[in-house]
């Protein structure tokens, strides 16, 4: 019932997304860009900032806010929740992963623990049902957390490593421990890693190709163009059913820009020597690559079956077919091309992010200089 915008420009903004009417305007919401806003209820929300900041905001009372939490060193670029545990997910710059325990918050925070740190962190999600966490890094690889458990976590900081597609050096990725937040290098910084030996692989881990919890995978995804160059995987979501995952990635030379399709191939290694690859490369699309240096959101329809993507001075309507049908029912052999349903522009500035209401037949798309538009079909 309520649209809310992340401004670069320390504000956060409301909408009726029914009647497009400007609810109110929150002007100093942080100290610094606002990055990411999550609900975590029909009420209460979260905001995150460059004031390595993250707060929270109750509807009824948008004159100050609930708490505010402190515990990241850079740049907070997203959030999570878990609505059965009632935990808060966040990440950032910095690298880390960090956990808030809502059911304990107060006016002075939250109780905080550091979940997990990677260099070159972009992009932290969960999976629907919360059993995985995706981060992505500008480094082109892609970590995911499998039998995800962010209560054990809370206490232990151990990782069992699985073999990756593309092994990674060990000093890149590093679990928690006792230790607080350490300083990291850049996060654009490019990294050319060395395989993983084996006496990081788990005892568990190989036991009877299972998998233990948290165990972590690396992942290079193939992305279309970029064989011989690597990739910075800038946004990264998940389709809401948990069948896939949708990554934006540009090249290292900045000069081309794909969305891909990755469908979750689950069930264990067939040997504990072989690689996972959770993933495969099931569709994709070029996009305008315009906008250099500026991270693009895309996101999956409420049900699935249409991808939303911002496209130069618009956005697309993108299928994995003509007819819209879903992921399950059309999987290719071998990758295809995402199929282009719509063309919408309104917008004279680079569009940076779109988002499709959960609950009616509407999105929204926000660009460059501040301008947001919404977007209903005609029946």
């Amino acid at each position: 019932s309520v649209l809310t915008v992340a401004c670069e420009q320390t504000e956060v903004l409301l909408f009726d997304p029914i009647s497009s009417k400007h609810i109110k305007t929150l002007s100093e919401a942080h100290e610094d860009c606002v990055n990411n806003i999550r609900f975590l209820d029909n009420r209460l929300f979260a905001t995150c900032s460059d004031d390595t900041t993250i707060a929270l905001w109750d509807l009824r009372k948008l004159n100050t806010k609930v708490c505010t939490l402190h515990g990241h060193t850079s740049w907070v670029k997203n959030i999570e929740y878990d609505t059965n545990t009632r935990l808060l997910v966040t990440s950032g710059f910095d690298g880390n992963v960090i956990i808030w325990d809502t059911n304990r918050c107060t006016e002075d925070g939250c109780p905080h623990k550091k979940f997990f740190h990677t260099r070159f962190l972009m992009r932290m999600r969960l999976t629907p049902d919360c059993s995985k966490m995706l981060i992505s890094t500008s480094s082109g690889y892609l970590l995911i957390l499998h039998d995800l458990d962010l209560n054990k976590s809370l206490e232990v900081g151990s990782y069992p490593i699985l073999r990756a597609r593309r092994a990674t050096s060990s000093s890149d990725i590093t679990s928690s421990g006792s230790s607080g937040p350490r300083a990291v290098s850049s996060p654009c910084h490019q990294n050319d890693a060395a395989p993983l030996s084996e006496k990081h692989l788990s005892r568990s881990s190989q036991r009877e190709g299972g998998s233990p919890r948290n165990s972590l995978e690396v992942l290079t995804p193939e992305v279309p163009g970029e064989r011989d160059r690597g990739n910075c995987i800038t946004s990264l979501q998940l389709h809401p059913k948990g069948w896939a995952t949708l990554l934006r990635c540009s090249s290292n030379t900045d000069d081309q820009e794909w969305t891909c399709v990755y469908e979750f191939q689950e069930g264990a290694p067939v040997r504990p020597v072989s690689p996972r690859c959770s993933l495969r490369l099931t569709h994709c699309i070029e996009e305008a690559n315009v906008g250099r240096g500026y991270i693009k959101e895309l996101c999956f329809s409420p049900d699935g079956r249409m991808i939303s993507s911002p496209h130069g001075f618009g956005i697309r309507l993108l299928g994995f077919d003509a007819q819209c049908r879903e992921l399950v029912d059309c999987l290719p052999r071998e990758a295809s091309p995402l199929r282009e349903i719509r063309s919408l522009y309104s917008h004279n500035d680079v569009v940076l992010t779109t988002k499709f209401s959960p609950t009616h037949c509407q999105i929204a798309s926000g660009c460059l200089s501040g301008r947001v538009s919404l977007y209903q079909p005609k029946f």
